[in-house]
């Protein structure tokens, strides 16, 4: 086969790659690979066979990114030192070249500063040079978004806030339910070597760009159209999706979706397979692989846009999209219906920031915009969600796209408590209208810090105030005219950072019930122990009251779900006036925990109703989330680069049942290139198992061990140590 034949006037091409990259913050990534920031210049060297003369015969490069490069698409552009390229008028972007003053010309050698443009799209590049008549490859390059340049619409100010949303490879999710909030650590890992070829991977098997290959890459100019790829791609339900979601609580052929630390060992797993989905996930997973370590994360995070992982406690999934969530309950609990309403212990899904003139030329929807991937629903027929503008959302514009009315009842729909009557059931009752149950205490992880933040604020009023009231009356009946605008701003980009400070409004306060109930706990709830719960009713009645108490306990799953009933019992007790009554409520750990190893959450339900006047009840409920044994990991010695270190892992069974199928999986990036795996040996009540695990550290700086126990009765229990890693 013949080979094109080698240019004659080019002799070298240095790309300084390890300066170069160090200045655009993609050191981290790799040394060995040009990968720069658009509208950020980088430095490269050209040394010509022979003399350089500008005037006589100039020097013409083109970048050019996608199979089908054009000018008018913005795909492909042509600059010249000195720079009298002729370009067409219909040219959408415009590289440029700057030759060093001081560069020795003469002598051949030209150093050139060339800086990609702010608008251009995202992706890998190739720069081509012509000189005298003939052409040359001159290299290839990746250009990103940059948060670090005022012109760029992922612009973000503060550099601890870049250090954080950026490049810290990290990160904390929040699970658990609104009374029981506990946290998770997450490994990123958006700038392991390979994410650059996977996250483009990713972006050349979506459906966008299989059917307009031109189109969408020069789309990726836009970080809206690229987070909206990648919320598709991150879920398997359309192509060749990276994760397919499970919520059966049946994993055999996969791995559980509480398995994983980590959006890496997802991402090359999926890479690796030729693009087989990996098993299994849910809402943390996706969000996890979003943002560069969860699915969409360590991606959104990798290419530049600045992102985050929220978590929206007791998150309402509204089937009619009226904005209202409505929950039937039996005197044995939860009753479980198809196609019904539902609210989630708790969802996660990204924030990625940047602008949206699509929403407005003013700016006013600028900031954070809620991105997700968990196959909920379907956005334009594919599965995903957003961007949808969290400012949007806390004003109740549901107008605007994009999802926002279902991201909005997420946080704020109203919930509707009923109760079936009669013998058949299919009569109901109403019990109680709640504004404020839906989207309590969203969390995300404080810049700098493993502390959780508290961003309620940022999706809505305070809950009763007429400002949220509002904001309700304007998603549901689109009515604008009763929107203040200016009451949300969110300041990331000014000072004081981290505070939302709305306008105080008084709150709206119902006059309280003749009758109040509230659970108090015994005991901290912990998996393995009997789990022991108080049961606290007070009457402003002025005479005695022939009270029933119908108390459910129900296994559920994060999702809403029921997944099984596990006890219920029926007590008459007389509440006197102006008195309270209590009385103690325990699920033995020997009837529950086989209902919860394949659940999150324990419902406790007390629905209270009076012997003289039956058709009047009252209801209670509490979402108990059992705290998991402790594994600890500990490394003792300092750890250095290129050393080999040791971390031991200790779990010790609390149970008096023999714990099968064990299993211990380590991971960390920037510490072990491959997941440490090992099966143990069955272990029986107050043995423990001590694991040595060796690891040789390949980046320096502050890393996170992860660990995953898993075994029949406890499924996944989590355990990291911080290392700081020493050159």
């Amino acid at each position: 086969m013949e080979t094109e034949p080698k240019p004659t006037f080019l002799k070298e091409v240095c790309l300084f790659n390890g300066s170069n990259n160090m200045a655009h913050h993609t050191d981290e990534i790799t040394v060995t690979k040009l990968i720069v920031r658009r509208g950020q210049n980088f430095i490269m060297s050209i040394r010509l066979n022979g003399a350089f003369n500008p005037s006589v015969n100039p020097l013409t490069i083109t970048a050019q990114t996608g199979e089908h490069p054009s000018e008018d698409l913005g795909t492909m552009s042509s600059f010249s030192i000195p720079d009298n390229v002729g370009r067409t008028s219909s040219a959408k972007v415009a590289w440029k070249a700057d030759l060093q003053s001081n560069s020795p010309i003469k002598r051949g050698v030209l150093t050139v500063f060339i800086t990609p443009p702010a608008n251009c799209p995202v992706g890998k590049y190739k720069l081509l040079a012509k000189y005298k008549g003939e052409e040359a490859h001159l290299a290839d390059l990746v250009v990103l978004f940059n948060p670090w340049s005022p012109e760029d619409t992922v612009y973000l100010a503060f550099e601890k806030k870049k250090k954080e949303y950026v490049l810290n490879e990290q990160g904390v999710i929040y699970k658990g339910s609104a009374n029981y909030i506990t946290s998770m650590d997450w490994d990123f890992g958006q700038f392991e070597e390979d994410m650059v070829d996977i996250c483009m991977t990713i972006l050349d098997k979506s459906l966008s760009y299989k059917e307009d290959p031109a189109g969408d890459v020069a789309k990726r100019a836009d970080p809206i159209h690229v987070s909206r790829v990648l919320s598709a791609m991150v879920n398997s339900l359309e192509d060749q999706g990276i994760v397919e979601g499970n919520w059966s609580g049946c994993y055999d052929d996969g791995f559980a979706p509480g398995h994983w630390t980590g959006s890496y060992a997802i991402l090359s797993k999926w890479y690796k397979s030729e693009f087989k989905p990996v098993k299994y996930g849910q809402c943390r997973v996706f969000a996890g692989v979003l943002c560069s370590g969860k699915v969409p994360l360590p991606l959104m995070r990798l290419l530049g846009i600045p992102s985050r992982v929220i978590t929206n406690f007791t998150s309402a999934y509204d089937v009619d999209s009226n904005m209202v969530v409505d929950m039937i309950y039996s005197e044995n609990g939860l009753v479980e219906r198809e196609r019904n309403d539902c609210i989630w212990i708790n969802h996660v899904w990204v924030e990625g920031w940047f602008k949206r003139p699509d929403l407005s030329e003013k700016g006013e929807f600028d900031g954070w915009q809620v991105v997700d991937s968990t196959p909920q629903g379907y956005s334009d027929g594919l599965s995903r969600c957003g961007p949808a503008s969290v400012k949007a959302i806390k004003q109740g514009r549901t107008d605007l796209k994009f999802d926002t009315p279902f991201v909005f009842a997420e946080v704020n729909a109203d919930c509707i408590d009923w109760v079936v009557i009669g013998e058949d059931e299919t009569e109901r009752e109403k019990i109680d209208s709640n504004t404020k149950r839906i989207g309590q205490n969203i969390s995300t992880k404080a810049v700098g810090s493993k502390h959780r933040r508290d961003v309620t604020d940022h999706y809505k009023f305070k809950e009763g105030s007429s400002e949220e009231r509002v904001a309700f009356w304007t998603a549901v009946n689109r009515d604008y005219t009763r929107v203040d605008e200016s009451a949300s701003d969110e300041e990331e980009n000014s000072e004081p950072e981290e505070v939302d400070n709305p306008k105080e409004t008084p709150v709206v306060e119902t006059p309280p019930p003749e009758l109040t109930i509230r659970f108090e706990e015994a005991t901290q709830p912990v998996n393995g122990k009997d789990v022991s719960m108080i049961l606290v009713l007070h009457s402003e009645s002025t005479v005695p009251r022939d009270l029933t108490i119908n108390i459910s306990v129900q296994a559920m799953k994060y999702n809403g779900v029921l997944s099984g009933n596990i006890q219920s019992e029926k007590i008459s007790k007389t509440l006197l006036p102006g008195q309270e009554l209590s009385f103690p409520i325990v699920v033995p750990y020997s009837v529950y925990h086989k209902h919860m190893v394949k659940s999150e959450s324990m419902k406790i339900d007390a629905i209270v109703s009076e012997k003289d006047v039956p058709d009047h009840k009252y209801l209670a409920e509490c979402d108990v989330v059992l705290l998991e044994p402790e594994v600890t990991v500990t490394v003792n010695e300092e750890v250095k680069l290129h050393r080999k270190a040791m971390a031991e892992v200790i779990f010790e069974n609390p149970v008096e049942e023999m714990l099968t199928d064990c299993v211990l999986t380590v991971s960390g990036s920037g510490l072990l290139k491959d997941d440490f795996v090992r099966k143990l040996p069955d272990l029986s009540s107050d043995n423990r198992f001590c694991v040595e695990v060796y690891f040789v550290p390949y980046k320096t700086g502050q890393r996170n061990l992860l660990v995953d126990f898993d075994c029949s009765e406890f499924r996944d229990i989590k355990a990291s140590a911080a290392i700081t890693v020493i050159a």
